[in-house]
């Protein structure tokens, strides 16, 4: 375990579990949902408006910063947490998956992947070396090893051969790191929706021993059922004792059964997108205040809710400011969803400390099944 960074195991109600990742800068309570800041910035929240929503780490990404405006740029300013003004634990991502999605515009060998910039054109390396180059320079506090991330549905030779080489790939990660206390760095299980390509990953990256394990190479096109069906079993294959993160999950019925199978941490950019495209995240469902019922509702987005847009702002503000495509509703509704997301996790932590995990998921379900309180 890297020294300064820790994760002691908390709470276990079935496969579903509690637990603290410490480091220097400050604990991240899990399960844990990660909001995604790309660019440096969560888009339409201020860092300290993340932070009152419950956050306790934000993820960075690796390919984005690296093109603009540069890992060396951000690293003479102070490094990441300085630049965005966030003191607290941030992930970055390795940059293996927006590079993959190049499609057309990037080389992948062993050595790893020269593409073009989707910004300028302009060419690039990216490598397990790079790759943690820049990550050390961003100054993030869990990095994540380079890896190639196939999109699904693909044939069982494609998966097995971009796991292989991902698996040599997080050695190359391992080794480039090097002894950096106070960091800690992820390895990512590949496999596809394969139990055996899976379980022979989880061994090579334990083998090579990382500080936590990520999931990866789900939510990527195989549906829902495959993914939990994966995660019924690749959970199981990973130490007990180290945090599991399952990458770009999701939807707030992802991360409920992500979280009853075992795992610890999740990102996804769906709460702040759909936040800007006017989509609202609630107990009983989605909203869309594009819909124009919402015009002459004096009720808040959700009454039980305390979030500034539902303590100070009606349905029919909401309808209007996106309508009249005003900067404060991708505010408003992006911090919503934001609340919300990190509401459903204080949640499950509270009820696997207590033994009542199957019931708060029952009652979930059940509530988001009503749907919608009635218009009037």
């Amino acid at each position: 375990m890297t020294q300064g960074f820790a994760f002691e195991l908390g709470a276990v109600d079935g496969q579903a579990r509690t637990g603290v990742i410490r480091t220097p800068r400050g604990e991240v309570r899990t399960p844990a949902f990660m909001p995604v800041g790309t660019a440096a910035t969560v888009k339409a929240m201020m860092p300290e408006s993340v932070r009152e929503t419950g956050a306790d780490i934000l993820l960075g990404n690796t390919y984005h910063l690296m093109l603009r405006p540069t890992a060396e740029r951000i690293d003479a300013l102070g490094g990441l947490h300085r630049f965005m003004n966030w003191d607290r634990p941030i992930l970055t991502d390795s940059g293996g998956f927006q590079v993959m999605s190049l499609a057309g515009l990037r080389k992948l060998t062993e050595a790893g992947v020269t593409f073009k910039s989707h910004i300028d054109g302009s060419k690039h390396e990216l490598t397990p070396e790079r790759s943690m180059e820049i990550q050390r320079l961003l100054g993030s506090d869990i990095v994540m090893c380079f890896d190639e991330c196939p999109a699904l549905p693909a044939s069982d030779e494609e998966v097995a051969r971009a796991m292989r080489l991902s698996m040599r790939w997080a050695a190359r990660s391992k080794d480039a790191f090097g002894d950096r206390p106070g960091h800690a760095l992820f390895g990512i299980m590949q496999g596809g929706v394969t139990q055996e390509l899976r379980e022979e990953s989880a061994k090579a990256l334990v083998d090579i021993g990382f500080d936590g394990y990520a999931v990866g190479g789900l939510a990527v096109g195989e549906g829902q059922a495959a993914m939990f069906g994966v995660l019924d079993y690749a959970t199981g294959y990973l130490p007990d004792d180290k945090p599991r993160y399952l990458m770009g999950v999701g939807k707030p019925d992802d991360i409920v059964g992500a979280v009853k199978r075992g795992v610890d941490m999740m990102d996804c950019v769906l709460p702040s997108r759909s936040g800007r495209t006017g989509q609202a995240f609630t107990r009983r469902g989605v909203l869309n205040f594009k819909n124009a019922r919402h015009q002459d509702d004096p009720r808040p987005l959700d009454e039980a809710c305390t979030c500034p847009a539902c303590r100070n702002y009606s349905r029919a503000y909401l309808h209007h400011v996106l309508r009249s495509q005003e900067i404060i509703s991708s505010m408003l509704l992006t911090w919503h969803n934001l609340h919300y997301y990190q509401e459903i996790m204080d949640g499950m932590r509270g009820a696997i400390a207590e033994g009542r995990f199957g019931k708060w998921e029952a009652e979930f379900h059940a509530m988001r099944a009503e749907g919608d309180i009635a218009p009037l």
